[in-house]
């Protein structure tokens, strides 16, 4: 027994002076000392969590920073003690955070990202509790830059910009420092090196250049960055599930401008009975927030205009017009969904946001576009989309479709909903549509060729009469007529658009009369209107002459802002245009409103350089403009080709093992000649850059390079001489006296002005080269 004990004691002894030895005093459990690094780290963490704040919209930051600091302080003062319970409080607490992100997990299935930033910033106020070595200091680094990462995700907002530029302007000294400390220049390193002391005043200098070379490169950049139209992933934003009761029909539209009598808080349904809209043709005033033409019924014997205002932010592969409804029946003074008791109902199953919707029947080309919105105003409960929705990841569980394939909500489109569509949008080839039959089904007839009795004589006989003048300056030029529907409606949109013209005042252009028409006071009495106006003229004239069109309502794309890729649409951005129907095509829009483009923004008008294109029209618009159409064409030809080839190149993953082994072979390929042009390219321009050179420095300056490749580079703070001392030591006594003799000679010629022997330096350093060959 007592061998027993001695033997436990020694044993005992032995592993605590090997923990002592082996693992207190390790290396790699070295402390870190530095208090300005720490700060520095503490203060990236900080930025990155109050990103994700900004970005979200979150509180993370309350909590979240104060923990940091007090973590910070505690790792500090005990950084080099073992801290063996704090460790095992921290897995603790670890294990019970991962939990709780799993338990948050399964409630936001729709966008993780959150949950996975919360999670984050929970690991590291753990972690800010034992941080002695520098290496945990560098965990923290990287956690504010995927803190930082996943707020630019979140974005939608100029509003994260400048704290990309605080993380940025943290982050370069923080590296700094962490590689000082790596080198081991710590502060009394540093005292007893005076003569290597840098000012403060030089230092701020240097990391200003610095950050102004960072910023100025990543912008120009950004701006040369291709933007290709593609969603790489099919798990789509969308907001926390909405449930709805169960009684939900899509026959009433809920349009907060619209207020019915009795009735506060915007619940007005917009059915027309004593709306403060009045729905009847009645002189009135527009609502100031919210679009009149959002409505089954919409009267366009209004008066007044809309306080500008965000109402949404939309992420799209392309730009477009953004869809909200369709209207069938023209009343004289306004519009009305004739068929709006006729929709259909579509539900998603329990486990998945997705709704699959129908698609009509239609021929041609066409693409898949996804669209990400994100309101940011309150709208209607009618859901904006791009033409030819099939899929909506929607956080309700029920949504309908009218009869004009506009989308319907269960709930009003309310702050912070952000939902996401899948277009099927067809290509608008004007060949095939200029060959499309005039013959119409009887359901396109029935609905889409009425005009009120009262003025469709009269409506009709001026369209034609505008037609027939122009066919017959074609014929006399011997030119083409206009023979075909989607070629009048083209000549009727541009007519309008030339020759009648929008009131200056808002309030200028009189009220109609109960016995006046809109379309027949437009052509033959105002000689204009508002813009709405010209749809409503242009869709009246093609319906007179037997081509079937109806009014459509919805958003312009809007201002496209190229720091977060989103088009910021505004509530005056909404309006109305004219749709005409093309057997097997289906339905194609014409915009007749002046200073609007003729046809809306389509699939065709991708623009993967838009930003670097922005800058070019600033630029163009300084040039003369033969000039510019120049190289507008000469650009277009060279992007054109660029992104064609780009957009051939990812294709090949797309096509089997046998794709994705040619593009691995093109990419290697591509890369080994990239990698010798470029070293050919860095040769040639050194080579023409000791050309310019005096003869004593290009010499000077090709010994140090030769003297490099062969293993003594030179240090920037060493002097000709002093390197030419070293030489001596490294290199073979006699290429240390011929580099000696040529920093001897470059000295004198450089400080002391006397003129080498550049004849007998060039023959010892040719001597010299072939010695060495």
């Amino acid at each position: 027994m007592f061998n027993l004990s001695r033997i436990n004691q020694f044993w005992l002894l032995s592993v605590g002076r090997y923990w002592r030895q082996n693992v207190q005093r390790s290396p790699s459990m070295e402390v870190e000392d530095g208090i300005s690094l720490r700060v520095l780290v503490l203060a990236l963490v900080i930025v990155g969590v109050v990103a994700t704040d900004i970005a979200a919209a979150t509180g993370f930051s309350l909590w979240a920073v104060p923990l940091s600091i007090v973590g910070v302080g505690w790792s500090y003062y005990h950084r080099r003690s073992p801290n063996v319970p704090v460790k095992f409080c921290i897995a603790v607490g670890m294990l019970i955070a991962l939990g709780a992100f799993f338990g948050r997990l399964l409630g936001e299935l729709n966008d993780t990202r959150l949950a996975l930033a919360e999670l984050l910033i929970q690991l590291q106020i753990l972690h800010s509790f034992d941080m002695p070595r520098r290496k945990d200091l560098g965990y923290s680094i990287v956690i504010g830059l995927i803190l930082l990462g996943v707020a630019a995700t979140l974005s939608q907002t100029l509003a994260f910009a400048p704290v990309l530029l605080l993380f940025l302007a943290i982050a370069l000294p923080t590296l700094a420092l962490n590689y000082r400390s790596q080198l081991g220049l710590n502060k009394s390193t540093v005292k007893n090196q005076k003569s290597k002391k840098i000012k403060l005043s030089s230092s701020l200098s240097s990391y200003l250049l610095l950050f102004t070379v960072i910023v100025g490169l990543g912008l120009t950049i950004f701006a040369v960055l291709p933007r290709f139209p593609g969603y790489q992933l099919r798990n789509f934003p969308v907001s926390a599930p909405i449930n709805v009761q169960d009684n939900f029909t899509g026959r009433s539209i809920v349009n907060p401008g619209y207020v019915r009598e009795g009735k506060a808080n915007h619940q007005g349904n917009g059915d027309g009975n004593g709306d403060r809209q009045s729905q009847t043709g009645q002189p009135g005033s527009l609502d100031n927030n919210f679009y009149y033409g959002f409505n089954s019924q919409i009267n366009q014997n209004l008066r007044g205009e809309m306080t500008p205002k965000v109402v949404m932010r939309v992420r799209s592969q392309i730009e477009g017009f953004w869809r909200v409804l369709a209207f069938d029946r023209y009343t004289g003074k306004g519009w009305e969904i004739s068929r709006n008791e006729e929709v259909t109902t579509h539900r998603r199953s329990p486990w998945s946001y997705q709704i699959r919707l129908l698609l009509p029947i239609f021929t041609g080309r066409t693409r898949e576009i996804v669209q990400t919105y994100t309101v940011v105003s309150d709208l209607p409960n009618l859901i904006p989309a791009l033409s030819h929705p099939k899929e909506i990841y929607y956080p309700t569980p029920i949504i309908a479709v009218d009869r004009e394939n506009g989308l319907r909500s269960p709930v009003g489109l309310s702050e912070g909903l952000t939902y996401t569509v899948v277009s099927e949008v067809p290509y608008r080839d004007r060949t095939l549509l200029g060959q499309a039959a005039t013959k119409y089904p009887p359901n396109i007839q029935n609905y889409y060729l009425q005009v009120p009795p009262e003025i469709s004589e009269k409506v009709r006989q001026r369209t034609q009469e505008i037609l027939a003048n122009y066919n017959q300056e074609r014929i006399a030029q011997s030119a083409k007529t206009l023979d075909s529907p989607y070629e009048q409606a083209l000549y009727l949109a541009q007519y309008l658009k030339q020759n009648y013209s929008i009131p200056e005042n808002p309030l200028g252009l009189p009220y109609l009369s109960e016995e006046e028409d809109l379309v027949e006071a437009f052509l033959f009495k105002h000689k204009g209107g508002y813009p709405d106006h010209f749809s409503t003229v242009l869709t009246v004239m093609l319906r007179s002459i037997g081509i079937p069109a109806r009014l459509v309502a919805g958003f312009s794309a809007g201002q496209f802002n190229p720091f977060t890729g989103m088009y910021v649409v505004r509530n005056t951005d909404a309006y109305a245009m004219t749709e005409v129907y093309f057997p097997r095509y289906g339905w194609f829009a014409f915009d007749p409103i002046p200073n609007h483009p003729l046809i809306p923004p389509s699939i065709e008008d991708i623009q993967s350089f838009s930003v670097l294109r922005q800058f070019w029209q600033w630029v163009a618009g300084w040039l003369p403009s033969p000039v510019t159409g120049l190289l507008n064409n000469l650009f277009g030809i060279i992007f054109s080709w660029l992104t064609r080839a780009i957009a051939w190149f990812l294709a090949l993953f797309s096509q089997g093992w046998l794709g994705v082994l040619t593009g691995i072979i093109l990419a290697t390929t591509t890369a080994f000649l990239g990698w010798l042009g470029w070293g050919q390219w860095q040769e040639w321009l050194k080579r023409r850059w000791l050309k310019k050179l005096p003869p004593m420095e290009s010499l000077y300056q090709q010994m140090l390079e030769w003297a490099a490749v062969k293993g003594l580079s030179k240090h920037p703070a060493q002097t000709p001489l002093e390197y030419a001392k070293v030489s001596h030591q490294h290199h073979a006594p006699t290429t240390a006296q011929v580099i000696d003799e040529i920093c001897q000679a470059y000295v004198g010629w450089r400080y002391g002005g006397h003129t080498p022997n550049l004849n007998r330096l060039r023959q010892r350093w040719q001597e010299l080269k072939n010695t060495a060959k």
